[in-house]
């Protein structure tokens, strides 16, 4: 970035008077990081148990519909919103995503418990089909191929299916072609046209994914890889196009993912669009972090907020980080 002026020379220009003390570092700091910044991802499950511990994302757990004190939680830590993820049954698993657009299944029914514990916290939701495909895959899967319009209107269903059980906000994480469009059609033809989309406008096919699958189960489903639809992490000015189509198709807000590896893509869109962007700290950055703290490697709470800084200071409106809960104590 150009210049605005021609800054003055040492010894006239120190720097370092402006990082002198902690009331003048705060005072100039050109970023904030607050609880309101944070959006908590949580895992949910089908099973009998309240908390299941995720192995390979230490410190995140599997929870039952009874366990909305989470949100409740939340709330207290000033958290806005939640964003919940299903692991269910593989018994219930099929081809098509079958359970995917079932209304008394595990998502709407974590919704409306959430709603009912904390109606002030927002739920955003995933629309996407591998946490109910016998294939791991996004969306319908056709003589080895991901059939495109078909999936989108599974989608559509899916998201209303979400937002009449109450959702504030639906997330399409899938990386079909139309599928913002399809949704918002289908929310405005059902009256639920405040419902907001916050789309994965920009969501790569990265190696940093496999503590999440593990999580939510469709880890050993997986047949193959998501290349076909997930973005080329090679790739920039393609995340531009992803983003133009989807808030000209309606989405209310965008979203990077992953987020640590992608703060350049983070920034052009912020600058490029001015809509609100968010980033996904996911569970491959979440889980090296946590194994370096675990050996001593780096110092866990400054860590975590430096990490967090970062993607406010790349434009970030809002971030969604495993470590959201942990993040809003030291911020409290």
């Amino acid at each position: 970035m150009t210049q605005p002026f021609a800054p003055a020379a040492f010894p006239y220009a120190r720097p370092r008077r402006l990082r002198s003390s902690p009331w003048v570092r705060r005072l100039v700091a050109e970023t904030t990081l607050t609880p309101a910044d944070l959006v908590w991802p949580l895992i949910v499950h089908d099973g009998a148990d309240d908390r299941v511990p995720v192995a390979s994302m230490p410190g995140v757990f599997r929870l039952s519909p009874k366990a909305a004190a989470a949100a409740v939680e939340a709330r207290d830590l000033g958290i806005p919103a939640v964003a919940l993820f299903p692991n269910v049954d593989g018994a219930i698993k099929d081809c098509v995503g079958t359970g995917a657009t079932d209304p008394d299944g595990l998502i709407p029914e974590c919704i409306k418990a959430i709603k009912d514990a904390a109606p002030e916290i927002g739920v955003i939701t995933d629309v996407a089909l591998d946490c109910y495909t016998d294939h791991g895959h996004d969306g319908v899967l056709e003589d080895g191929r991901i059939v495109n319009d078909t999936t989108l209107e599974r989608l559509a269903e899916q998201a209303f299916i979400h937002a009449h059980a109450g959702a504030d906000v639906v997330a399409p994480s899938d990386m079909m072609d139309g599928r913002v469009q399809a949704i918002r059609e289908a929310l405005e033809a059902n009256g639920l046209q405040d419902v907001m989309i916050l789309a994965y406008a920009a969501k790569y096919a990265s190696a940093f994914y496999g503590p999440y699958r593990d999580a939510v189960g469709s880890a050993k489903a997986l047949t193959g890889d998501k290349k076909t639809y997930q973005m080329d992490y090679a790739n920039s000015d393609e995340a531009l196009r992803e983003v133009a189509m989807d808030i000209a198709e309606g989405a209310d807000a965008v979203m990077v993912k992953p987020g640590m590896l992608y703060l350049d893509i983070v920034q052009r869109v912020s600058e490029t669009f001015r809509v609100p962007t968010f980033a996904y700290q996911v569970s491959g950055e979440y889980a090296m972090m946590r194994a370096a703290m675990a050996n001593g490697w780096l110092e866990e709470d400054r860590a975590i907020l430096e990490s967090l800084h970062a993607f406010k200071r790349a434009g970030c409106a809002g971030v969604l980080s495993y470590f959201a809960p942990q993040a809003a104590r030291l911020l409290g």
